[in-house]
């Protein structure tokens, strides 16, 4: 599958290991005096290391890798201490990976891994921070923390916007609610295993609908997931039949409803949407819309 991964610069890297405390996953070792990659399965792809590198070596890479592994990865942190255990989850809830962190909490709980704290410190600090990780899972955060702010994961509720607002001339203007559910929206930067995709009716629009549709968001994007993408300018159409396969049978979605404009150049985003269903070798119902250039819905229906 295609997804994000730690990318490290053999030329830049001096083997300082300055990022290998900050992966608590165990995903880099120091091999022959360079940061390795050990194991696809162990890197989440939410870059904690990226900061600590002094030279700049590891970066982001979207490529083929094997799918990240919430519960192998437990088995190797509780190995490193209650400290590291605690840092992983707040780790994953900073990064709004709702489900991961479900997962590592299951995983804790099946397995009777003690969080005790040292005798130094208070007896509740380690099932307290276990307890905030708890919550995240019922309010995520909006914050973007660490990482790219363009590309991380952020699975939020609909910002609440007071309707009418006085401007500075005492005149009043109106807002609309978003209906947006998350962070990003560009199908080449959306996680497809991302939480708000786990069983979700999905919409994928071409990037031009939203701005010639008005009603876009109450219409189309109401109680839904969205990505976007352009099948003439955007060139790696492979990867976005990959992620969207992976939507379907690995992120479960419900639904697809893939919304074009009547341009011809926009009927790529239908075909893609049906190579990866038959990819992914799952039956979902599918959804096609056509919006004319002045916003009006030409067409409908489901296929």
């Amino acid at each position: 599958m295609q997804r994000i991964i730690v990318k490290i610069d053999d030329d830049k890297c001096n083997g300082c290991g300055a990022c290998i405390p900050n992966c608590h996953e165990g995903a880099l070792q120091i091999i022959d005096g360079k940061a390795r990659l050990i194991s696809d399965l162990f890197c989440d792809g939410l870059g904690a290391c990226l900061g600590h590198c002094p030279e700049g070596a590891i970066t982001l890479e979207e490529r083929e890798a094997e799918p990240y592994d919430e519960k192998k990865v437990m088995s190797i942190i509780v190995t490193q201490g209650r400290n590291t255990v605690l840092a992983h989850l707040q780790h994953l809830k900073e990064h709004n990976e709702t489900e991961f962190l479900r997962q590592a909490i299951e995983y804790i709980k099946e397995n009777n891994i003690d969080l005790s704290p040292e005798a130094t410190a208070p007896k509740t600090a380690a099932f307290d921070s276990l307890k905030q990780a708890q919550a995240a899972e019922a309010k995520p955060s909006s914050g973007c923390g660490g990482g790219c702010p363009g590309s991380k994961t952020i699975d939020f509720n609909a910002i609440k916007i007071t309707p009418l607002e006085a401007s500075a001339d005492n005149t009043t203007s109106i807002n609309t609610p978003s209906e947006l559910r998350q962070w990003p929206v560009q199908l080449h930067l959306v996680n497809p295993q991302a939480s708000y995709f786990k069983g979700a009716d999905v919409v994928l629009a071409a990037d031009c609908v939203a701005f010639s549709m008005g009603n876009f968001h109450s219409h189309f994007l109401k109680g839904k997931s969205l990505a976007i993408a352009c099948p003439k300018l955007d060139s790696n159409k492979e990867v976005y039949v990959e992620k969207l396969a992976s939507m379907i049978s690995e992120s479960r979605i419900n639904t697809l409803t893939v919304v074009m404009m009547e341009v011809p150049c926009c009927g790529g985003l239908m075909g893609m949407a049906q190579i990866a269903i038959q990819r992914s070798g799952r039956k979902i119902p599918l959804k096609q819309a056509i919006i004319s250039v002045q916003g009006e819905i030409i067409e409908e229906d489901w296929v």
